[in-house]
């Protein structure tokens, strides 16, 4: 019978480079820079490493597990790339946990790590590949597709446009707000209502203010079985769940999609929260970091794992229940709007986040009576994409 991995992998060290626009770095020295902060942070020599994954999107940083061993000087030890769009850095960390928990290594590195200015890549312009489906196509954009899920949510749960906006401009004012107060953040700017609802228009009703944008950066997690993670640090961070839910790629294809809600986030949630014991997010669950590529999918995110009823996100994000002083804490860091998204290394920066706040080690943003913290990436469309959840603890 399958087990599960709850309290069974602890999270002994992990480090995070600044987030950016960073031309002086390369791939290799993010990936140096994240591990060596993990390093330190666990108390270990890189010689202690069993094995590594390293979770990156694009080919500049690096095509195989070279691509880490040669910036870490890692000396003949097992290295695995990982690429799973926006669940990248998640899967890497599954991946070296689940090496760990199976008893074949006892020290193990995930690291993440994107170099996507160098390529000249455009997030706002980028098209979505059709892939073997076939149900892709030229011209296709992620704003685009994000904002029919604004569209039909405003249509579905009767928002007019200037009250479906306003929401979705609290949503992205919230962020700027926690990414100011982080020292690591691509963007340290606070924002006001208005100026998120007038920013020129991207795909309507999503403007630029309502998008995350183009981040380099890199982040590592050293993992070790839960039973030996006191050896290393009296604070370690235990694993309740990893989960990760991949869909068939329909939604494009099927009349009865609706638009305002994603079901890979949905069923991941469900068997997360299984997984970690969790029968009521709303309550249980102390803090998020949700993938908000643009302010409608953290709303519709809110949703589907279940923080918030059918319909209602609204009520809760504009009576501040997600704000860092609310009932639930999303994006106490800034999220991917405001810290950034270096593709494969966002996964284990949201795991970062979560890591220093149970640790209490968060400065400004330190979250009060926290127990379990929850990460969630997308990866792809919402008619069909990868979805990976994590949920942390002490």
């Amino acid at each position: 019978m399958a087990e599960s991995i709850k309290d069974k992998v602890a999270i002994i060290g992990m480090g995070c480079t600044k987030f950016g626009e960073l031309w002086d770095k390369s791939a290799g020295d993010l990936m140096v820079d994240a591990a060596y902060e993990a390093y330190e942070d666990a108390g270990i020599e890189p010689s202690d490493i069993d094995a590594a994954w390293v979770g990156n999107w694009q080919e500049v940083s690096g095509m195989a597990g070279l691509g880490l061993s040669g910036p870490l000087r890692l000396q003949y030890k097992p290295v695995t790339r990982v690429e799973n769009m926006c669940a990248t850095g998640t899967d890497a960390l599954r991946n070296a946990s689940y090496a760990v928990v199976a008893g074949v290594y006892d020290i193990a590195l995930a690291v993440g790590a994107e170099k996507l200015k160098d390529m000249g890549f455009a997030g706002l312009i980028s098209t979505a590949p059709g892939g073997t489906t076939g149900t892709g196509g030229v011209g296709t954009t992620a704003p685009g597709i994000f904002a029919m899920l604004a569209t039909r949510y405003f249509d579905r749960y009767g928002l007019s446009p200037e009250e479906g906006k306003r929401m979705l401009a609290h949503v992205s004012v919230k962020s700027h707000h926690n990414g100011a107060l982080h020292p690591k953040a691509h963007y340290r700017r606070e924002l006001t209502i208005e100026q998120v609802m007038n920013a020129p228009i991207i795909a309507w009703p999503l403007g630029l203010f309502d998008c995350c944008g183009v981040s380099d950066g890199g982040a590592a997690a050293i993992v070790v079985r839960a039973a030996d993670a006191k050896k290393f640090r009296a604070d370690p961070v235990y694993i309740k769940s990893l989960q990760m839910c991949v869909g068939p790629a329909e939604g494009q294809m099927r009349t009865d999609y609706d638009f305002t809600h994603v079901e890979e986030t949905y069923r991941a949630g469900i068997a997360a929260y299984a997984e970690a014991g969790v029968k009521n997010p709303r309550q249980e669950i102390s803090m998020a970091e949700v993938h908000d590529c643009f302010s409608i999918t953290e709303a519709t995110i809110m949703e589907d794992l279940q923080f918030s009823p059918r319909g209602k996100v609204r009520e809760d994000i504009e009576s501040g229940f997600f704000d860092l002083d609310g009932g639930l804490p999303v994006q106490p860091d800034g999220g991917l709007k405001c810290f950034g998204h270096p593709v494969g290394a966002s996964g284990l920066r949201m795991i970062y986040e979560m890591y220093k706040q149970l640790q209490g080690k968060a400065g400004p943003r330190q979250i009060k009576n926290i127990n379990l913290g929850l990460t969630h990436n997308m990866g792809a469309m919402p008619p069909g994409c990868t979805v990976a959840i994590a949920i942390v603890g002490l």
